[in-house]
């Protein structure tokens, strides 16, 4: 008898894995998100929209994807058929008000806080899965996270008091600075981006304008940069003018840049020991490496209790070794900063390059609290090592202990500029979009005197740049020290004009009473509006060199303006609104038309980017009344 056994085998179900990509949009003006949280529901997979709304995950069958995005309702989705999902988030204007995330307080301590508390951190893919352990999907995108939190804020800027208006029979000159610093930018887009909005003294109304490429016509003549110039109406005030002038530096490409003796000046004291801080240090100075030529040379200099060399001066062609030192880097210890800036231009300087751009590049929170600390000390130094033809470029990261205040000062002294790193993207446009601009500088001491004349101007005021203004003397003292521009770099001024015959409260001053200022003369030109004069220094000499522009009275209506007129326009409303502005009567709906309609082609996804930052602090202005 044969028994014949038949055995049922249950299949198990094959899990596919695929790529699922798309863009996310805002649907109430659908404009690409950037930094949109995507997870697979129930697990710690993700990744995040980069700065165009891009994104890209790979996924399982079975799997929902959660979309989430500060101000915009959580979107939960089931996978499509295709391996396309594009999605539109609405907004939410309460859960700005009542959102809770967790965080971590101090070191390790784990912590529930509000939204607007919280210290949210740009980092990459790897530093999230080393400190927490957490399996996310790796792209070309940044991960945001709620990681740490400062035990105390210590976070300053130098008050900023807004530029009134003033009567150019008073007052004929307004002379400044040229500023190409966009610090304030990035660190105004981290505070809204955590849930809240940023002091008003850290907006900086001319390093939000200039924050922006502008299509300017560049240089055709002797001068190493273009002036141009646009009058209309004033977006905010019919009856009041702008006038808007741009100087456009000179683009060059890499290969024709002198070559570089680089000084990386790195904090790794233990106020860098967190993700946002030296981890992201490293990999943005990763990306400057990866630019770096045969005929370019980098030394590191980092300070914490004291202050050493890590890497000698080393050709731009063995980016191994480079590399290999900054991967070296942790953080612990107070900080030298002092002793460190001394070693950092006495190796610049040891390596000097004749015809090379000699630069050190200053990487820190700001926390300079231990040694020749002395904020005046440390200012004379830097200010007479740069007769020595090195300058320095000052790098901010972090939160909780930024000095926006110190790192500005320790900038302009040094001759160069300064940037805030708030995640990667932000490093590859300082440092590799803007690679020429950052690092050569093509003039310096450059400074602009504006004449009004009072036949055509009742009145008038620089929009910004509070912080760079300089006395009128000054124009023609080439001792004084003034602002530099980069290759490549462009520079963008506003004035509000009140035009002669303007009806306004903000008139400054009634007549003199022991001046007879109804019987000064005027000239009778009544077809010029304004002189622009301009000087700038060539980076070896130290004799300036002079030119001006007449712009004439003739404006033209604001929808026949450029782009750059009216994109300049409305970042400076936003500024204005952020910093709560006495002179102009505007509200964020104006603001956010005027810049969709002035958008452009917005290569990099930054003006899509600001617009979302409008929107968003819209809402928390809502929801803070």
């Amino acid at each position: 008898m044969m028994t014949l056994l038949v055995g049922f085998h249950n299949p198990v179900e094959q899990k596919s894995v695929r790529t699922i990509s798309g863009k996310v949009i805002g649907a109430d003006d659908g404009l690409p998100l950037p930094g949109v949280k995507v997870l697979i529901k129930g697990s710690t997979k993700g990744t995040q929209t980069d700065a165009n709304g891009h994104y890209s995950i790979q996924v399982e069958t079975g799997d929902r994807l959660v979309f989430s995005f500060l101000g915009y309702k959580t979107e939960e989705l089931k996978l499509p058929k295709t391996d396309r999902l594009n999605v539109k988030m609405k907004p939410d204007v309460q859960a700005l008000g009542e959102v809770v995330v967790t965080g971590y307080a101090g070191r390790r301590e784990r912590k529930s806080m509000s939204a607007p508390a919280i210290a949210q951190m740009n980092i990459m893919v790897e530093d999230v899965q080393e400190e927490m352990d957490i399996d996310f999907v790796e792209n070309d995108a940044l991960i945001y996270f709620d990681h740490y939190i400062p035990e105390t804020n210590r976070e300053s800027y130098a008050k900023i008091e807004e530029n009134g208006f003033q009567s150019p029979w008073k007052n004929p000159y307004s002379t400044f600075s040229i500023d190409v610093d966009a610090a304030a930018y990035s660190n105004m887009r981290r505070f809204i981006n955590n849930g809240s909005l940023p002091p008003k003294d850290a907006v900086k109304l001319e390093e939000m304008i200039n924050y922006f490429d502008y299509d300017y016509e560049g240089p055709r003549g002797k001068h190493p940069f273009a002036v141009s110039h646009e009058v209309s109406q004033a977006p905010w005030n019919e009856q009041h003018q702008l006038v808007h002038i741009g100087i456009q530096g000179e683009k060059m490409e890499v290969r024709d840049l002198p070559p570089s003796n680089l000084v990386f000046l790195l904090d790794v004291s233990g106020s860098m020991n967190s993700p946002d801080k030296l981890p992201l240090l490293k990999k943005s100075l990763r990306l400057l490496v990866d630019e770096m030529r045969e005929e370019d040379r980098v030394a590191i200099v980092v300070y914490a209790g004291a202050a050493g060399e890590v890497l000698p001066s080393t050709s731009g062609k063995d980016k191994h070794k480079i590399l290999a030192a900054l991967d070296k880097l942790s953080a612990g210890g107070s900080t030298a900063g002092g002793a460190g800036i001394q070693l950092a231009y006495k190796i610049a300087q040891r390596n000097f390059l004749e015809d090379g751009n000699n630069r050190i590049i200053l990487a820190t929170d700001g926390d300079f609290n231990v040694g020749a600390s002395s904020d005046k000390a440390m200012e004379e130094f830097i200010e007479e090592k740069r007769k020595s033809g090195v300058f320095l470029t000052v790098l901010g990261f972090g939160t909780g202990n930024y000095m926006d205040s110190k790192m500005e000062v320790l900038a302009d002294k040094g001759n160069g500029n300064h940037a805030y790193i708030d995640n990667l993207l932000e490093a590859k446009k300082v440092l590799v979009n803007e690679f020429g601009g950052t690092l050569f500088t093509i003039a310096k001491d450059v400074k602009l005197q504006v004449e009004f004349n009072p036949a055509t101007v009742q009145a008038y005021r620089l929009i910004g740049y509070e912080n760079r203004k300089l006395n009128d003397e000054d124009f023609n003292n080439d001792k004084k020290d003034a602002g530099e521009l980069g290759a490549g770099h462009s520079v963008t001024a506003l004035y509000e004009v009140i035009p002669v015959g303007v009806e306004s409260s903000f008139i400054p001053l009634d007549d003199l009473k022991y001046q007879q200022t109804a019987k000064q003369k005027l000239s009778g030109n009544t077809s010029d509006l304004m002189t622009v004069k301009l000087r700038y220094k060539k980076p070896d000499e130290d004799t300036s060199i002079y030119l001006d522009t007449v712009i004439k009275n003739q404006s033209v209506s604001l929808n026949r303006t450029s782009e750059n007129f009216r994109w300049s326009a409305a970042v400076a409303g936003f500024g204005m609104l952020l910093r709560g502005t006495d002179y102009a009567e505007l509200n964020y709906n104006d603001v956010i038309k005027m810049a969709k309609n002035a958008k452009g082609a917005d290569e990099f996804g930054y003006r899509a980017e600001m617009i979302k930052l409008a929107e968003m602090a819209q809402l928390l202005t809502k929801v803070n009344e």
